[in-house]
């Protein structure tokens, strides 16, 4: 998606990263990061998508980490304006896909809005990559004809999320941010009538070498989860699904007291495309 407008300065290229593996960067992210005067990075940007940039390339990181300070939105934009009148070629370079909870909206609405010429080009979302890396078929004839992918992360200022009404919108869940509500998700979901042994996988860091994940069912993932000591990022997928990658990996799910440190390795310490 291009927009053109009056100002003939530089231009600005929203561009999704993808989920961390740099081999999994699109052939024109990549050229543009070779030919940006300034990139813009979230702080999840693999540090070897970086290194592709021009050595003249001003690199500056506006990341977002919850409960840590960070760069306000309205003060990136305006950045990214600045840079555009003064004629550079911008890279905004977020992780994953620019649309999927990248406020990638938000930064096309203020180019446009500032005769700003911009240009979204689309990246691997962690959800879908997160799956795949383990082989969690988001859509499965019979288990899964639909797919909702949900923040677990409220902005400020708006309503609560409903967990018991997403509950069963759609057959497959697929939560972003959402480890810090682990207890609320997990309660609301089953009141909202997802039966309580619901498959449930977390996984942490996808794609990436320090890839792990946790496959447990829903009326203890919060126990579990909280256990294994996963972290942020992480991808948390609910439904039946699941099950496909429990076939596929031979292993069974895990409840709490399951957890001992040698099992934990086991469960959780595989690499992306290594087979299972």
């Amino acid at each position: 998606m291009s927009g053109f407008h009056h100002d003939k300065g530089g231009k600005v290229w929203i561009v999704g990263a993808g989920p961390g593996d740099p081999e999994l960067l699109t052939l024109k992210a990549a050229t543009l990061m070779d030919t940006a005067d300034i990139i813009f990075h979230d702080a999840l940007v693999n540090i070897r998508i970086l290194e592709r940039a021009r050595p003249d390339t001003t690199l500056v990181n506006v990341g977002k980490r919850g409960g840590k300070p960070s760069t306000s939105q309205a003060s990136i934009q305006a950045s990214m304006i600045h840079a555009a009148r003064q004629g550079m070629r911008v890279v905004r370079l977020k992780g994953g896909d620019p649309f999927i909870f990248g406020r990638g909206g938000e930064e096309c609405l203020a180019m446009w809005m500032a005769g700003i010429n911009y240009e979204v080009v689309p990246g691997i979302t962690s959800g879908v990559a997160a799956a795949a890396c383990v082989g969690v078929p988001l859509t499965y004839r019979t288990i899964s004809r639909s797919v909702l992918f949900v923040t677990g992360h409220e902005a400020r200022k708006g309503e609560a999320i409903d967990w018991v009404h997403l509950a069963k919108s759609a057959d497959t869940l697929v939560i972003y941010m959402g480890l810090t509500r682990m207890a609320e998700i997990q309660g609301g979901l089953i009141a909202g009538g997802r039966h309580p042994d619901t498959p449930v996988l977390a996984v942490h860091w996808a794609t990436l070498p320090q890839q792990r994940y946790v496959c447990t069912q829903l009326n203890c993932f919060s126990d579990v989860i909280h256990q294994a000591n996963l972290g942020s990022p992480a991808i948390i997928i609910v439904g039946e699904v699941v099950r496909v990658f429990q076939r596929l990996s031979r292993q069974e799910m895990v409840c709490p007291g399951d957890l001992e440190q040698s099992k934990i390795g086991d469960l959780t310490e595989r690499l992306c495309g290594v087979p299972i």
